[in-house]
Order: structure tokens, then sequence, then C-alpha cells
């Protein structure tokens, strides 16, 4: 062979892979899934595979269905569903490591034409984390049609997806930054507690670079003085906290810690290093500030569910902001909607956040709006 042959196809070879790596490239077909086949394995409080408004559904309650052995990274999911009116939360499942770690959107059938009519949340360690995640990029408004069939569908692309109902033009929910590891896992459908779903026509494609229609933002810079790490412990029962104004050795032992990183905009879920569960429903997150000299500086924090703060081992500031705990309408999600003076001594000064997670959401974030004279360690 010619040396100028062996050029010609080592550039074209060069051109076609290119090609293919900036394409869409379907990896499976997409076909429907009858509910009926063994691919599925459902785990619920209740299903049947029925009847329903002339199509052959899953009628799913409180838990979900999976498909088995799908290994599903980025592509395409779509179903029909059918609910009524009620209080619901009915949606699918994706890139789901094990019944605690999945990414999540559902619809919520009593908020028709609100602004979190729509959700998604990442699940981590079995917690849900709608109190955390919430506005744009996270909830959308709709309006739904009860008791018929409307078609959803679910683009995954990397860190990013995109939700269709109905309109399978326009996204509704443009996700910017889905907050698992890009990582394969099993996809299917979910059914939270209350209203059960009906489903028909679930199929699912795996891609490569699969289209996305959405505009999509990329995340905005924190402020300086956003807290950009913590110190995690392990959990304990939140009721060792009750009436300490002090911290001492008994609340003290026995703790280990995790380093955690917070997110694009500061917010450090618990949920990822930590599980919450009866008896073990709060962690401590805490972080050391060297000051300059003795002074008094202001802190701006968000939480979830409940927390008390300690600075130098005296307590300073206890609330609560659970879902529904001033009113109906309040749903407790986070912001940097609280403010608390620090009373610093030149040196060291360790700030622990006792942390307790009800259900929603377990997070906590703080910044400062001038560093002048601190840093933290």
């Amino acid at each position: 062979m010619s040396r100028f042959k062996k050029y010609l196809i080592a550039i074209l070879s060069l051109l076609f892979g290119s090609y293919c790596v900036s394409q869409t490239i379907p990896v499976n077909s997409s076909q429907v899934i009858p509910f009926d086949s063994d691919k599925w394995e459902i785990n619920a409080k209740q299903h049947e595979i029925k009847e329903y408004l002339g199509q052959p559904s899953l009628f799913l309650q409180t838990g979900m269905a999976l498909i088995k052995d799908s290994e599903f990274t980025d592509g395409i999911i779509e179903y029909d569903v059918a609910f009524s009116q009620e209080r619901g939360f009915i949606g699918a499942v994706w890139r789901l490591q094990d019944a605690k770690n999945r990414e999540h959107f559902y619809m919520r059938p009593h908020q028709s034409g609100n602004p979190d009519a729509s959700q998604y949340t990442p699940v981590f360690n079995g917690a849900e984390g709608w109190q955390l995640y919430s506005g744009e990029g996270y909830t959308a408004e709709v309006k739904y049609a009860f008791d018929e069939w409307m078609h959803v569908k679910i683009v995954v692309s990397g860190k990013n997806a995109e939700v269709f109902i109905q309109d399978m033009e326009t996204p509704l929910l443009v996700i910017n930054e889905l907050k698992h590891d890009v990582k394969a896992g099993k996809v299917g459908l979910m059914t939270g507690s209350f209203t059960p779903g009906y489903y028909a026509n679930f199929k699912y494609t795996k891609m490569v670079n699969p289209p996305l229609k959405g505009e999509f933002k990329a995340p905005k810079p924190t402020s300086p003085g956003t807290v950009k790490s913590w110190d995690v412990s392990n959990t304990f029962d939140g009721k060792l906290l009750a009436g300490k104004m002090t911290l001492g050795e008994t609340e003290k032992q026995n703790l280990t810690w995790t380093t955690l990183t917070t997110e694009s905009t500061g917010l450090a879920n618990l949920s990822r290093v930590q599980g919450s569960h009866k008896g073990h429903n709060t962690a401590f997150a805490k972080i050391t500030l060297v000051s300059e000299t003795d002074q008094v500086k202001p802190m701006k924090f968000g939480f979830s569910d409940k927390v008390k703060v300690y600075c130098n081992d005296q307590l300073l500031f206890s609330g609560a902001d659970m879902a529904y705990s001033r009113d109906y309408r309040f749903l407790g999600t986070i912001g940097f909607y609280d403010e608390l003076y620090l009373p610093l001594k030149a040196g060291e000064n360790e700030i622990w956040m006792g942390v307790s997670e009800m259900y929603g959401g377990w997070a906590i974030q703080a910044q400062f709006g001038n560093m002048e004279g601190i840093s933290v360690k």
C-alpha cells in the first residue's frame, strides 16, 4: 500500500470516529415493554395489570416497577400516565443504583396549575430532596388532564435532562444539572404515597448524545463568602440536643467525620454522606473560622429541617423549618433566609450545626457577606 493511501485511510478513520462521537447513536431499539413481561420487577403496596381507558396498563400504588438489567445511562424514557386529581406523586426513575439512590421525576396531581405541579429531585440514601431542589431547573407549572392518558417523555444526556408532557416540541422542565454522578442504573416507574397511578406504553431507548431541545443554563457562581465545605458527623438521635445550651463531652463522644463539598449553589446535602432513619435523624455539620480579632460577624444560613447552631460550644440559635410547620402553605424549602451574629474570638472558632431531618430534604448552607478579618480553615 502506498504512503498516500495509508495517509488517506488514517484521515478518513479520524473523521469518521469524530463524526460518530458527535452524533446521536441509538444503543438499543425502542419498543413497548408489556407489563406482563418477565423483564419487570415490581415492589409495591399494590399493583395490578389491567385494562384502563382502553389500554393494557399497570395500576401502581406506593412502590416501584423496574426493568431488570436495564443499565440505562443516557437516552429517552417514554410512557403514558393517567391519574385522578387527588394528592399523589406519580412518575419515573432512572440511573437507579438501589432502592435508596436514584434520579426521580414525578407529577403532583393535587398541584395542577401551580409552580410545583411537576418535580425533579435526586434521592440520596433514601432521602427525597424536594425541599432542597425547587424553582427553575427543578419544578415546573403544568395543568393536568385528569382520568385520561397523558404522554410523558424524559430525555437524559450526561448531567442534563428535560421532560415533555403532551407537547413533544417544547420541554416542560429543563433540568440544568442532574445531581447524581453519570452512572448506568435501572430505569422504571414509581408511585409515591396516596393516589395510585396507571401507566401504559412504557419504553426506553439507550442513546449516546440524545438531542436536547431546551435552553440549559450554567450554575450561577456563589458569592465569595459562601461556605464550600463542611465536616459532617455520623448520625445520632436529635433528642440528645434537647435543652442543650452548651456542647460537652457527652454530645461530642463517638463522633466520626466525613468531609462534604457543597454543590455549586453552596448547598450541603447531608444525605450524600449519611442516611437518616428513626433514632438516627441528626448529624453535626461543622466549620472552623479563623478570626484576626475579637469581633461579631453576621452569617446568613439555611437549613432543612431543624437546626441548633453552636459557636464555640454555646447555643446561639434553634429553629424548625419542616413542611407545613407554620401553616398549610409553608413548604420548608431551603434558602439563605436566616441570619445570626457570631461572637468570634481572635484565633480559631468552631461553628457546629446540629441538623435534623424529618422528610423532604436534609441540608445546611451558610455564607458571609463580608470575609474581612476572617477565613474558613
